[in-house]
């Protein structure tokens, strides 16, 4: 059922309490990289709910026609919510349908069907780019979503890229078209700490491939997927409006960061996390000190506002970015809807916040500052 618009939470810093009122910035506050004001123009707000029956969904990618598919991470299901299911006034529950299964995941902890990417071609190729867990590594496949008699049907994985290490948690995940049509990879350690800072290994990196699975022309490292190195679990991934990348991480029990990409970039993860100062590594543009308060998840930017999905901090971030920097982030929701696992950018330029956890999880549709 899509419900009534609603005004944004007040984050007071403490996962789980609300109020209603203008938002505040975090307390325990994140780095901010320039002087300037913190709070983007104008409100996030709620434009309905969409109770679509999912469970433990993971990322959400829009096809021409404004249909959402929806990875859910456990039952390797690919789910679809019909363009208008966010238009204020529909009215009603909106069940997910289900376009298929990915065959071969093997989900377990935070492994399984995890991220999804639209080819920058779909018009032409139709294929739809899946980041997934199998029974040795984590890998990724390409479907076509194909229409035939008014439905869609999703055709036979196509292994395009494998041998991203797996484990029961850090398994990354995240994966998104860039401006240049490559495709970026986030990958996680795996629990296996020697791994990041090994250029030659793939756990803990920033990956850039052609849509094929080869090493893109022009990566740091020559004849190699690596694009950057250093991370631990790399959550989100985004572009700004000068075609800058950032990315989005988990630290480890505290730390939770949000990094200016670079190619070649070392971002120093398990010698640093943050923003030490420390020659040789990159330090993070945003640090939620307190792991509490955030571990951030899908990362989406709209002109020059970050906004990042919080798992244990149960809230929306949007963070100002400026230029190579970034202001203090303001939370929305605390607590109000549970953990949030992924935004995107509708068609129709809405926010769509995927639930976490809540059986059966939910979208919320948000409503950008005018």
């Amino acid at each position: 059922m899509l419900l009534a618009a609603c005004t944004p939470g007040r984050d007071t810093g403490t996962p789980g309490s609300a109020t209603a009122g203008t938002p505040a910035p975090a307390s325990g506050s994140p780095s901010a990289g320039t002087g300037s004001s913190p709070v983007p123009a104008g409100q996030l707000t709620v434009a309905g709910r969409i109770n679509a029956g999912l469970q433990v969904p993971w990322s959400t990618v829009f096809l021409p026609d404004g249909t959402a598919i929806i990875s859910e991470r456990d039952s390797a299901l690919l789910r679809t919510v019909s363009a208008g299911s966010g238009t204020a006034g529909s009215g009603g529950d909106s069940p997910a349908g289900t376009l298929g299964k990915v065959p071969d995941v093997v989900p377990g902890g935070e492994g399984g069907l995890l991220g999804l990417a639209l080819s920058p071609d779909f018009a032409a190729d139709r294929y739809l780019y899946a980041y997934f867990t199998a029974a040795g590594d984590n890998r990724i496949a390409r479907l076509r979503v194909d229409e035939g008699n008014g439905q869609l049907q999703l055709g036979a994985p196509e292994i395009i890229f494998t041998g991203i290490p797996k484990a029961s948690t850090h398994n990354g995940g995240r994966i998104r078209f860039g401006p240049d049509g490559y495709l970026y990879v986030g990958t996680g350690d795996s629990q296996r700490r020697e791994q990041p800072q090994d250029p030659k290994a793939l756990g803990g990196k920033i990956l850039r491939i052609t849509p094929e699975g080869r090493p893109a022309p022009g990566n740091p490292f020559g004849d190699n997927p690596v694009y950057s190195l250093g991370h631990r679990n790399v959550q989100g991934l985004a572009w700004d409006s000068a075609g800058r990348l950032w990315a989005s991480e988990f630290g480890p029990d505290v730390d939770d960061e949000l990094n200016l990409i670079v190619p070649g970039g070392n971002y120093g993860w398990p010698e640093v996390t943050g923003a030490p100062h420390r020659a040789g590594f990159r330090d993070a543009k945003v640090v939620w000190p307190s792991t509490a308060d955030s571990s951030p998840s899908g990362l989406e930017i709209v002109g020059d506002t970050a906004y990042l999905g919080a798992l244990r901090g149960q809230r929306v971030w949007a963070v100002p970015l400026r230029g190579e920097f970034a202001a203090d982030p303001v939370g929305y929701f605390t607590g109000m809807y549970g953990r949030i696992r992924d935004v995107s950018l509708a068609p129709d330029g809405r926010l769509w916040v995927l639930s976490n956890g809540q059986n059966p999880d939910f979208v919320l549709v948000l409503e950008l500052p005018g």
